[in-house]
């Protein structure tokens, strides 16, 4: 990846991270499926607004329309939920760094994926490293127990699979405009995930004010808008590379942890923190190609 493309990655990374403060914030109100119903019915219509705006031409076939709302909710409507869910038990901060796994999972799925990214020594060294260093980072709150709890680490997990299998999905939309792609794609998982969640949670009440801008912000900017970036730079990145975003948010999330709900970075949360971007740097390959100059 070039410096634009990691100027992406970093800064896509970084808003993501702020969702899962969002997430702990709507959760003291209303259940998880209506976290995600908010999340991607104001997506939806935050990226329909794109579309008006840009006039940008909406696909007229139906079965695309199927392919694109089941694609959404597997990448949106089923993992959305998962994390607030897990939320309910487990750190903000926690869930983040699990949600780091993500790129293990991608290159797992793409390695085994028809026409998929293989997996080269590199990448998985990159890896294998990312992963430790998130490890690193849940150490001392996955060692003290308490709201640790097993099930809910176990959510965030299928949420990192639901990602994985979904960003090798929409290789196959390439063809697709992004912001049409993105608009479909939630408008298919709110139609899933809006009467579910009247179904199993009731009429959702919201009287803080700072819940409704959190489901403003996560439907809007952690959602609409980092959609209209990510969907244009995936095709060039890939699949793998674009998945290491997940290691960027748990930097937010500690870093929001800190200043908003007034936790204390230790000094290993630190050390996992340049674990990571050394994770990044070979995924990246540049380590590698230094590696390789230095032998020669």
């Amino acid at each position: 990846m070039d410096r634009r493309d990691w100027f992406w990655i970093i800064f896509l990374g970084a808003i993501w991270g702020c969702s899962f403060i969002f997430n702990a914030v709507l959760i003291r109100e209303i259940g998880p499926l209506w976290v995600t119903s908010f999340r991607v019915g104001i997506g939806a219509v935050g990226c329909w607004a794109v579309m008006v705006a840009l006039r940008k031409p909406i696909p007229r076939h139906p079965v695309l329309w199927l392919k694109l709302g089941a694609l959404g909710v597997l990448a949106y409507a089923i993992p959305f939920a998962l994390f607030p869910l897990a939320q309910a038990n487990l750190a903000s901060g926690v869930a983040a760094i699990i949600n780091a796994l993500t790129p293990i999972m991608t290159v797992i799925v793409s390695h085994f994926w028809v026409g998929g990214e293989k997996a080269s020594r590199i990448k998985s060294a990159g890896v294998a490293v990312g992963f430790v260093g998130a490890a690193i980072l849940a150490s001392p709150a996955l060692t003290s127990g308490g709201q640790s709890q097993l099930w809910a680490v176990g959510a965030c997990l299928l949420a990192t699979l639901c990602y994985a299998l979904s960003l090798n999905i929409t290789r196959s939309f390439k063809a697709i405009e992004p912001t049409a792609l993105a608009a479909i794609a939630l408008t298919g998982a709110a139609i899933v995930a809006i009467p579910v969640a009247f179904i199993t949670e009731g009429t959702p009440i919201m009287v803080r004010p700072e819940t409704w801008l959190a489901a403003a912000a996560i439907g809007l900017v952690s959602t609409a808008f980092t959609f209209q970036i990510m969907y244009r730079i995936l095709p060039r990145v890939g699949a793998t590379n674009f998945a290491t975003t997940t290691f960027i948010a748990p930097i937010s999330a500690v870093i929001l942890g800190v200043t908003i709900l007034r936790e204390t970075v230790l000094p290993i949360q630190i050390l996992g923190m340049f674990v990571i971007f050394a994770g990044l740097l070979l995924i990246d390959g540049r380590i590698g190609k230094l590696w390789r100059r230095a032998a020669a």
